[in-house]
C-alpha cells in the first residue's frame, strides 16, 4: 500500500483494492488551550473540542482498563512509586472513522480505584474533569514529544502506509499540591495533527 495527498484528504492505493480518500480534516493541537478547563466544563475531553473545532467527527474505541504495577517510567513521578498499583486506560481515537492516535494513561489506585475513572466510560469532560470532581485541581501539564517511526503494533492500529512517522508524546498531570495524578502514553499519525504552540515574548 502507499499514499499520497489529495485535495480532499489522504489518497491511499492499495493491492486489489485500488484508490481510495481517506479524509479527515488535521486538527490543530493547539498547546496552549487544549486542555483549558473550559473544555471539561462543557463536557469535552480535549480531543472531542480539538476534532470538532476542526470540523471532524470524533470518536473513541479499544477501551480497555486494567490495574496494574507501573513501570519505572511512571513510578519516577512524584506521587507514583513502583509498590502501588495503577489504574490502565487503553483507547484509540479516530477522526472520521479513520484511526489517529492511540493513549495509555496510568493514574494511581488510590485516586481511581471504584470512581467513574476505572470505568470503560470516564464520563463527560474525561479524565481530567473526574478527578477534578474528585478534588484534585490540575495546575499544569509537563509533555515530551520524539518522532519515530512506528511499531509493527502500532502501525497497524493508526492503519498507517509505510514509511509514515508517529509523533510518541509522553505527559504527566500535576495537581496544585504538585503531586502526578496522570501519566499518559500517546502515539499520534504524525499526518493528522499540525503541533501549534503559543509562547510568550515577555
Amino acid at each position: 500500500m502507499y499514499e499520497l495527498r489529495s485535495g480532499r484528504g489522504r489518497a491511499a492505493a492499495e493491492h486489489g483494492r485500488g484508490v481510495f480518500v481517506r479524509s479527515h480534516p488535521p486538527v490543530r493541537r493547539l498547546a496552549s488551550d487544549r486542555f483549558a478547563r473550559r473544555h471539561r466544563e462543557q463536557g469535552k475531553a480535549a480531543f472531542i473540542a480539538e476534532t470538532e473545532a476542526a470540523g471532524g467527527n470524533p470518536t473513541v474505541d479499544s477501551i480497555k482498563v486494567s490495574e496494574e504495577r507501573p513501570s519505572a517510567d511512571v513510578a519516577e513521578q512524584p506521587g507514583i512509586t513502583s509498590e502501588d498499583p495503577v489504574i490502565v486506560r487503553s483507547r484509540r481515537y479516530l477522526i472520521n472513522g479513520q484511526p489517529v492516535e492511540t493513549a495509555i494513561s496510568y493514574i494511581p489506585v488510590k485516586i481511581a480505584r471504584g470512581t467513574q475513572i476505572a470505568q470503560p466510560d470516564s464520563g463527560p469532560g474525561g479524565i481530567y474533569a473526574r478527578l477534578e470532581e474528585l478534588g484534585y485541581q490540575l495546575d499544569h501539564f509537563v509533555e515530551e514529544i520524539r518522532s519515530r517511526m512506528p511499531l509493527r503494533d502500532e502501525a497497524r492500529a493508526l492503519r498507517l502506509a509505510p514509511g509514515v512517522p508517529v509523533f510518541h508524546l509522553a505527559r504527566t498531570a500535576y495537581d496544585a499540591d504538585g503531586r502526578a495524578v496522570e501519566v499518559c502514553d500517546t502515539v499520534m499519525s504524525s499526518d493528522a495533527y499540525p503541533l501549534s504552540y503559543e509562547l510568550p515574548a515577555r
